[in-house]
C-alpha cells in the first residue's frame, strides 16, 4: 500500500500569507525582498502544498513540471539529497531563438534540460511506476533551457522549503529542436552551453541521475504518493546537465545538445 501524502488538515494563517504573497509576487514579476521566519513552512510536504495554492490562486494555465537537484553538484551546493519540483505555467513557454529583456528576469538561472512532453496520463494508482510505463507515456523530448527565477533575492535566500514553495524557483522555458532518437537513450548525449560565444559549461545526460528519464519516473512517484498523477500534454524539464549558472550580464546563450539540436537565447537591455 502506497503512503498518501495528505495536506494540512487546516490551512494555517502562515501558510495561507505565503501562498498569498508568493502569486502576488509571480502577479507582479517582483520579488519579496525578505520573509519573515514564521512565515517558511515547517515541512517539505507543507512547502509542496502552498505551491500548490500558489497555482490555484493564479489560475494560469500550466505547462506542467520542472524538477531539480538533479545531479550530485546541485545537491550538495543545494544541501538536499532528493530531487525537487515545482509547478510550471504555459505563459513562460518560448521558442528557439528566443529574445527577453534583462530588466524583467529575477536573478536568472541557465539550466539546460530536456523537456519531456508526455502523451498521455500517469494517473494516481496503488502500484508504482516503471521505467517502461513512463517511456510508452512519452510523446517527444525537446532540447531546452529553462530560464530558473527565484520569488526571493539570491542575496537574501530564505530556507529551502520557502523556496520549494515558490515552484523551486520555476521559471521560464525556451523549446529548441526535438530530439527524434530519444528512443535510442538520452543518457549518451553530450551537452555544450556557450555564453557570448565562449564555452561555459559541459554535460551529458547521464549526469542527470544516470538517465534523464530517471527523474521523471521519480516525480510520478512523487505525484503517485500524494493521490495524483502528471497529464497527458504536460511538459516536464527533467534537470539540468550544466547546473545553474547566472547570466545577469550575458548577451546570449546557446546549448548543443548532441551536436544537433540547438537552444538559443538573447538578451537586451
Amino acid at each position: 500500500m502506497s503512503i498518501v501524502r495528505r495536506p494540512p488538515a487546516n490551512l494555517s494563517p502562515q501558510l495561507n500569507a505565503l501562498a498569498e504573497k508568493l502569486a502576488e509576487a509571480r502577479r507582479t514579476q517582483k520579488q519579496i525582498a525578505s520573509l519573515s521566519g514564521d512565515l517558511v513552512p515547517a515541512t517539505t510536504d507543507d512547502a509542496y502544498f502552498v505551491n500548490r495554492l500558489v497555482a490555484d490562486r493564479l489560475g494560469w494555465e500550466p505547462l506542467g513540471w520542472k524538477i531539480a537537484g538533479t545531479t550530485a553538484f546541485v545537491r550538495e551546493k543545494l544541501n538536499i539529497d532528493t530531487p525537487i519540483y515545482g509547478r510550471t505555467f504555459k505563459m513562460f513557454q518560448a521558442q528557439s531563438p528566443a529574445r527577453f529583456a534583462r530588466g524583467e528576469l529575477l536573478d536568472p538561472l541557465i539550466e539546460c534540460e530536456f523537456f519531456v512532453t508526455l502523451a498521455k496520463d500517469i494517473p494516481a494508482r496503488q502500484q508504482p511506476w516503471t521505467m517502461e510505463d513512463i517511456v510508452e507515456a512519452i510523446d517527444c523530448v525537446h532540447a531546452g533551457i529553462e530560464i530558473a527565477e527565484c520569488r526571493f533575492p539570491s542575496s537574501a535566500l530564505p530556507p529551502l522549503p520557502a523556496v520549494l514553495a515558490d515552484g523551486s524557483a520555476s521559471g521560464r522555458y525556451v523549446f529548441g529542436s526535438q530530439i527524434l532518437g530519444w528512443r535510442s537513450g538520452l543518457a549518451a548525449l553530450d551537452v555544450i552551453l556557450e555564453v557570448d560565444g565562449q564555452v561555459k559549461r559541459q554535460g551529458r545526460g547521464s549526469d542527470v541521475m544516470g538517465d534523464p528519464l530517471v527523474p521523471l519516473l521519480w516525480l510520478a512517484e512523487e505525484r503517485r504518493r500524494w493521490g495524483e498523477g502528471l497529464r497527458a500534454r504536460e511538459t516536464i524539464s527533467t534537470g539540468s546537465m550544466t547546473g545553474m549558472l547566472p547570466v545577469r550580464k550575458a548577451r546570449s546563450v546557446k546549448a548543443t545538445f548532441g551536436g544537433e539540436s540547438t537552444v538559443a537565447i538573447d538578451f537586451y537591455d
